[in-house]
C-alpha cells in the first residue's frame, strides 16, 4: 500500500488573510442564499396551501362588506 505525504507549509500573512477573506464571503453568499432559498419555498408552500384549500375558509361570505 502506498501513502503520499501531504506537504504542510505555513502561508504569507497576506496569502492567509486573503484566503480567510475570500471564504468569509463565500459564506456570507452560501447563508445569503440559503435564505432566498427557504423564502422561494415557504411562499410555494403558502401559494399551494392557498390554491388548494375551501375558498370560504380565505374569503367568508360578505367579508368585503362593512
Amino acid at each position: 500500500m502506498e501513502r503520499t505525504m501531504n506537504q504542510h507549509r505555513i502561508k504569507p500573512y497576506q496569502q492567509q488573510t486573503a484566503e480567510d477573506e475570500r471564504r468569509a464571503e463565500q459564506r456570507r453568499l452560501y447563508h445569503r442564499n440559503q435564505v432566498f432559498g427557504l423564502l422561494i419555498a415557504a411562499a410555494l408552500i403558502l401559494a399551494w396551501w392557498l390554491f388548494h384549500t375551501n375558498p370560504k375558509w380565505i374569503f367568508p361570505t360578505g367579508w368585503w362588506r362593512p
